[in-house]
């Protein structure tokens, strides 16, 4: 199966979405670099989700979004066209689960890090502020958009607990909206156009960022042998150089 993708892109500079599978991404400093990586992300992706695909074909580019954004840093304000779509029942129970199983994920690789204060990771400063760079702060930043994703579609949410907690009162919250499935697209912070599609994504997308990077740290100063593969990360084509 071919892979539809979105290229959001400023200049040259690319990030790469899957349509298809909600969160797997890739970048690089051009749009071939980054369709090179995919199907090693996607076959990491697949391994995460426990699911099989017999064949990868090409990457297909579905929707082309410029902007000025700082996309090298994964600055991003795309929606796709697909996100606009509402949701039934059981798509949406689906994508629900994979958001807070990569919740579920992402706290059990921090907490499997021996020493989470450590860093070999130079400090250096993007749109947000200064990339975090130990794996209590990764983890930290990486729980700390629960209640700004969530707020952009109106459902008020909080930080307070673990990862996974935050974000499972979010979707309690979000399912006491009623037509909440109809999916609205909402205009949110910046001028930001969001939609309850979009926010799984973004959830997904930007817990798959930071553990590659919580992963990649780790791996380098205490081997592969010592921290657990959770999202499949050693699959990719590219290995630990996709982000």
């Amino acid at each position: 199966m071919n892979i539809r993708c979105v290229w959001e892109h400023n200049g040259n500079d690319t990030l790469l979405y899957s349509i298809d599978f909600p969160g797997a991404y890739t970048r690089g400093e051009n749009l071939e670099t980054a369709m090179r990586k995919m199907s090693g992300e996607i076959k990491s992706y697949m391994s995460w989700c426990s699911r099989n695909i017999d064949d990868i074909g090409a990457v297909e580019i579905v929707q082309d979004s410029d902007c000025t954004l700082d996309v090298c840093d994964a600055d991003s304000d795309v929606l796709f066209e697909s996100e606009t779509e509402p949701l039934s029942v059981d798509e949406y129970q689906r994508l629900k689960a994979l958001t807070l199983k990569s919740a579920a994920d992402f706290l059990t690789l921090y907490l499997n890090i021996p020493d989470k204060h450590l860093s070999v990771t130079a400090a250096r400063r993007t749109f947000y502020g200064w990339v975090p760079c130990t794996a209590e702060d990764m983890y930290l930043h990486t729980k700390l958009v629960n209640d700004y994703y969530f707020g952009e579609i109106g459902v008020v949410a909080d930080n307070d607990g673990t990862i996974f907690e935050c974000r499972r009162r979010g979707f309690a919250a979000l399912e006491q909206q009623e037509g909440f499935l109809y999916n609205p697209v909402t205009e949110g912070s910046y001028g930001e156009m969001w939609s309850l599609r979009k926010v799984l994504r973004r959830f997904i997308w930007h817990d798959r960022i930071h553990a590659k990077a919580m992963y990649r740290m780790a791996v380098r100063i205490w081997g592969s042998d010592a921290i657990p593969d959770i999202f499949a990360f050693r699959m990719m084509d590219d290995g630990l150089r996709a982000w």
